[in-house]
């Protein structure tokens, strides 16, 4: 209900100005304009909105709250506009003021819903909160996913990439223009050792076309890790080739292509999988940004040499000596480490074009356990003066994976779970909990629906499962929780869409995707609180996006989802649909309708596709 909540906001701070004048032109003046809190009601039964600014107000205007909520309520009882929209208000306790839509409001609200493919969420250029802000504009930044060149994706990818990828989705809805990147360790002291294992076990890898499949890039670089760790020249033949790759030999430059080849095939089975798109930029991207950035902080003043080492030292962050910590920048031997690749990505990233990107705001999707990290690089970045003025840094840090057990989790031999074998349990699962349900149920269906409806689920559980959690605590992997057609479960959601439509289509208005909104009464009449109900968590939906575009919670979107099923079950159960009569049929099957389309959309924005039959 964000269009009718600025309506609202702005009728309240006309009325707070018609009841205080003087203050509120003085507040103006101050930059600090009087503001009335409105926000959605806590409660049901306290209406639709509340607005609490009387008692933040009471000390600045020198009133009681109850006074100053009663001077508002009397302005707003003299706007014939806001009595089109609500009841009369009410005050409540110390001077709080309840806001209740009137019911035509509710009904011709919805009505504008039923076909528009937008289900009513405003576009960020089309919001009153961002319209003239020039973040509208600029790209938004999301990196996300980052795995290791010659290392398999693992369960510990998981939570970034779909968090990242749900992230970007509701953003990209929003209207904003999302460079999806995938800051992949394609660079480092590592392949120094990768290319010499390379070159002396497969040599004709190196001068001809697809001659060698390295296959298992893992054992491989395991292989290679073990000689490194008990070969002493076989170490000194790695660190020469470190700097053969830096210094862009072409035989070691080819040895290195074709590690990050062979890592991005396997990579982009598991992204096509999962249905996720990103653009990959390494941390190779940012090597001839590496010296820049060092020269702008010694410029800056903020470079300290200790110990040989260039650092930045923190303000505010102390070590057990009380001492403040350092972010080192070139290390005593002259090299880069990690943040000083992402302070050159950062600084890249904010850059005007054609130097940069010209992004606005930089999101980090990270395990918790970097939040230091980027903690450090985030304040160094802005003592430098990188970040534009309102340009936006945030990480986004989720918890661990863990097994039923409350521990790490993986396989039983002790090994990182990888992400394909997960998925590939998912899938199995999920197809042979179909093969059940359609023994018992004496349903025949051709392989090509199961194989659907088995792929489907699973990978949909998976996500679901991952992005309904809080992302900033631990979450407990359980394939049967996941998989299960009740609760709080990709396969309820899906199953209750399948149910939904299926009303909608035997009332004949359809509810597919992309289907015309013909047929439904020109004005919705409702008269049961079933029906206000359900009314009121669809008209919630724009709130909820803003909200995630705002706090980058997915789990929010998924409650809200959750939330409506629940309250269209109810509705269906004890609310007849089909067989009433009009108008309240037409506008009962509107509803559903409206459920319909709406879960579709959530899921569509949390990247769970959804299915006609299960």
């Amino acid at each position: 209900m964000l269009r009718i909540a600025h309506a609202l906001e702005a009728q309240l701070r006309a009325a707070l100005e018609r009841a205080f004048p003087a203050e509120a032109a003085a507040a103006s003046g101050d930059g600090t304009p009087l503001d009335p809190q409105l926000a959605p009601a806590s409660q049901p039964e306290f209406g639709d909105f509340q607005a609490n600014g009387a008692l933040a107000l009471a000390r600045r205007l020198k009133q009681p709250p109850r006074v100053i909520a009663s001077a508002i309520v009397d302005q707003l009882a003299a706007d014939s506009s806001f009595a089109e929209l609500c009841e009369p208000a009410q005050i409540a306790g110390p001077g709080f003021i309840n806001l209740t839509l009137r019911p035509r409001t509710l009904a011709a609200e919805l009505s504008t819903r039923l076909g528009d493919p937008r289900l009513g969420v405003p576009s960020a250029a089309e919001d009153p909160v961002q319209a003239s802000s020039a973040e509208v504009l600029a790209p938004v930044i999301v990196d996300f996913s980052s795995p290791n060149i010659a290392k398999e994706m693992h369960v510990g990818h998981l939570r970034s990439t779909i968090i990242g990828d749900a992230l970007a989705r509701v953003l990209e809805f929003r209207g904003h223009a999302v460079l999806r990147l995938n800051h992949v360790g394609d660079w480092g002291t590592q392949f120094g050792m990768l290319i010499t294992h390379l070159k002396q076990v497969a040599p004709e890898a190196l001068t001809t076309a697809d001659a060698v499949d390295l296959g298992d890039l893992v054992a491989f670089y395991r292989q290679a890790k073990a000689r490194f760790d008990a070969d002493e020249a076989f170490q000194a033949t790695s660190r020469e080739e470190v700097v053969k790759l830096q210094s862009g030999d072409p035989v070691s430059r080819r040895a290195w292509q074709l590690l990050c080849e062979q890592s991005r095939r396997e990579f982009q089975q598991i992204y096509d999988r999962l249905d996720i798109r990103l653009s990959e930029r390494g941390e190779s991207f940012y090597n001839p940004y590496l010296e820049p950035v060092v020269v702008d902080l010694a410029a800056s003043g903020l470079l300290v040499t200790d110990a040989g080492a260039q650092c930045v030292f923190l303000e505010g962050v102390t070590g057990k000596d009380g001492r403040p910590l350092p972010l080192i920048v070139r290390k005593s031997d002259g090299g880069f480490n990690y943040a000083t690749t992402d302070l050159a990505a950062l600084r890249y990233r904010f850059a005007v074009p054609p130097e940069g990107d010209g992004a606005r705001r930089l999101i980090y999707v990270t395990d918790a356990g970097q939040a230091s990290h980027f903690a450090a690089v985030f304040q160094v970045a802005r003592r430098a003066g990188w970040v534009p003025e309102g340009g936006r840094l945030e990480h986004v840090p989720f918890g661990l994976v863990q097994g039923e057990d409350g521990k790490k989790l993986k396989t039983r031999s002790g090994d990182t779970v990888r992400l394909k074998d997960l998925l590939d349990e998912a899938v199995e699962r999920s197809e042979a909990d179909l093969r059940r349900r359609l023994a018992e149920e004496e349903r025949e269906e051709d392989e090509a629906f199961i194989q659907l409806v088995a792929t489907t689920v699973g990978i949909a559980a998976v996500k679901y499962a991952d992005l309904s959690t809080n992302r900033i605590t631990n979450y407990q992997f359980s394939f049967d929780r996941m998989l299960a057609l009740a609760g709080n479960t990709a396969p309820y959601l899906l199953y209750a869409l399948v149910r939904v439509a299926g009303i909608a289509r035997r009332g004949g208005l359809g509810a597919g995707e992309g289907e015309s909104a013909a047929g439904f009464p020109d004005h919705l009449v409702f008269s049961e609180p079933q029906e206000w109900a359900l009314a009121r968590q669809l008209l919630a939906l724009d709130t909820v996006i803003a909200e995630v575009e705002e706090e980058l919670l997915p789990n929010r979107l998924c409650s809200y989802l959750f939330e409506l099923s629940q309250v269209f079950n109810r509705f269906y159960d004890q609310v007849p649909v089909l067989k009433a009569e009009e108008p309240a049929r037409g506008s009962r099957l509107a509803l559903c309708r409206l459920t319909a389309d709406t879960l579709r959309l959530g899921l569509g924005l949390l990247g769970i596709p959804t299915l006609e039959r299960m």
